[in-house]
């Protein structure tokens, strides 16, 4: 029997449902669920989800709410005796009629009673504790929305409670489990007699109040809150159910501290193979290097992380010019730096450009990564014909954009090495005539200089004429020169710390001039240039490709765990 019928069998039956079983029969199916997170960060735990153990919690907490995961005890007092007892206690229903708290629900498990969660849960205000007031010499914490946000030296309440995030991180639960204090932004609940205290805990859990705080005007309203329907079992289950759940969500920790480390190692183990390619002495070398590596692949790239690492590992390889084979028959990368400078001769000479410097080749001293001995070491200014900036931010102003008008190319527009423009974002053709000097043309390239420093698009016959913005600068080059080449050059790791790590500002990363101009750069001749995009983009290709697969095997098993929590569920 698998684990969804294992998990649909009990759940018809009445019985508690044995997840632990369900865990162990489909192990690599919760364990091999991740996903990709929106966010970024160092480590494999700051890129991915384990989605399938998060699903796993999840069915944890709906199967204690409803009963599913503990036997039922008919000797047990039952929970509508209890909810009877605190009806001579509790505030009468705030303005609506109670919900049925009797015995015989054919819904509910045996002994359990349903009620509304304002009739016997108490979502009481915190009570505003200004910085001035606290004092942090004190033993009492202090509970913001979502956690502890200070000390104090009183209490607003001596007993456990549960703080429920009011504004902020709506709907957030915390458990103040000793004297607290809950400021202004937060609820505390104290459980009533009859609720035990942890039980209460995964109820509200349950409710998903983070829910009711969204919104035009975000945060919980606890009458909305008092308004949902909840079901209390015998307290004596209370305690059995929170003893299965503490045990089962250790099980879930456990999986996901293995899940992490050998995600980690994996990650460790792949950065280790992948830099003996670049740091490989001569091409011997990195063919023995990619032989052993190629030899384990299959299992080496098996995470969207590690594909990734792949691609950057090829395009430094590229640049490094250890990707193809070097052709006697080339130009040399020397003459092709001449030809460039004395080309930017002649454009000064007809005011086009200012005059540039003499040519100086960099010693090996400035050099920043391996490069074969007929590639050309220069400064990116003599690479480059022209590198100049877009318009001041006081030349173009937000009342002066018109829809479909000439676009103006910002950072955000550069996306895959192509300009995405936005119809919004344009001028007047008067207002482009105004800015003629920063009209693009084809064949440039344009690169932002703000922000995430360093994204390149080249400008083809389309954007012809279209006006570079605020935050880029415009590079333009000897016709010689392969566009793609320079692209791939910018999505390189080596440049852009080069970039990032020499770059100005404290509010937003903003480039300058004179750090591009002295950035190193090795050039290969023309016709190695060509030869290398075009193996680029080959091995480029067959990266995404088996990106897709793995997207598609991961979107797969996050499908069949979903699956596996709602036939339990339902």
């Amino acid at each position: 029997m698998s684990a969804q019928e294992r998990l649909q069998a009990t759940a018809r039956d009445g019985g508690s449902v044995d997840v632990a079983g369900a865990v162990i029969d489909h192990l690599d199916l919760w364990t091999g669920a991740i996903t990709k997170k929106s966010t970024s960060g160092r480590g494999s735990n700051g890129k991915i989800e384990l989605t399938g153990i998060k699903k796993l919690r999840e069915l944890i907490l709906e199967l204690a709410v409803r009963g599913k995961l503990v036997e039922q005890d008919p000797s047990e007092e039952p929970a509508h005796l209890i909810l009877e007892r605190l009806d001579s206690t509790v505030k009468k229903s705030r303005g609506k009629p109670r919900a049925s708290c009797g015995a015989s629900q054919p819904s509910l498990p045996t002994g359990w009673g349903s009620f509304r969660v304002g009739d016997y849960l108490d979502f009481q205000y915190g009570k505003s504790l200004p910085a001035k007031q606290r004092d942090d010499s004190g033993s009492i914490e202090v509970y913001g929305s979502n956690g502890v946000v200070g000390f104090h030296t009183m209490a607003l309440t001596e007993e456990p409670c549960i703080v429920v995030g009011r504004k902020g991180s709506a709907g957030a639960l915390n458990k103040a489990l000793g004297p607290s204090w809950t400021t202004d932004v937060a609820y505390y609940v104290q459980p009533r007699q009859g609720f035990d205290f942890e039980f209460t805990y995964l109820l509200l859990q349950s409710l998903h109040l983070d829910q009711l705080g969204k919104g035009i005007k975000p945060g919980v309203n606890r009458n909305e809150a008092y308004a949902l329907s909840a079901s209390l079992p015998p307290l004596e289950e209370q305690h059995r159910i929170v003893q299965k759940v503490d045990e089962l969500m250790a099980l879930c920790d456990r999986l996901e501290q293995q899940t992490s480390d050998q995600l980690d190692a994996h990650e460790t183990l792949v950065d280790t193979l992948l830099g003996t390619l670049t740091q490989s002495e001569n091409a011997a070398e990195l063919a023995e290097n990619w032989a052993r590596l190629a030899a384990h692949f299959d299992t080496l790239f098996t995470t969207e992380q590690s594909i990734d690492k792949l691609k950057q590992t090829i395009l430094q390889l590229a640049v490094m010019g250890r990707l193809v084979e070097q052709d006697a028959g080339d130009e040399p990368a020397i003459d092709l730096l001449t030809r460039v400078h004395t080309r930017k001769i002649e454009l000064a000479n007809q005011k086009r450009i200012k005059l540039p410097r003499e040519l100086a080749r960099l010693d090996v001293t400035q050099h920043s990564y391996p490069a074969p001995s007929h590639w050309a070491w220069a400064s990116f200014q003599d690479i480059a014909d022209e590198i100049s900036t877009g318009p001041f931010g006081s030349m173009i102003h937000k009342h002066d954009y018109v829809e479909a008008g000439v676009p103006l190319i910002n950072p955000s527009h550069m996306v895959g090495g192509r300009i995405k423009e936005d119809p919004s974002v344009s001028v007047p053709a008067i207002k482009a005539e105004e800015l003629s000097s920063y009209k693009l043309a084809t064949g440039d390239i344009v690169m932002a200089r703000r922000g995430e420093v360093g994204r390149c698009a080249v400008v083809t016959d389309r954007e012809n004429g279209w006006l570079c913005g605020t935050g880029s600068f415009v590079l333009r080059f000897h016709p010689a020169i392969n566009r793609q080449f320079i692209l791939l050059l910018f999505s390189t790791d080596t440049v852009r710390d080069y970039l990032t790590g020499n770059s100005v500002g404290t509010t937003m990363t903003n480039l300058n001039h004179g750090i591009l101009k002295k950035m190193p750069v090795a050039l290969p001749p023309v016709q190695e240039q060509h030869r290398i995009v075009q193996k680029v983009d080959e091995l480029m290709a067959l990266c995404d490709q088996l990106k897709e697969r793995l997207n598609q095997a991961s979107e797969t098993r996050c499908q069949l765990a979903e699956a596996v929590v709602e036939g339990a569920l339902n």
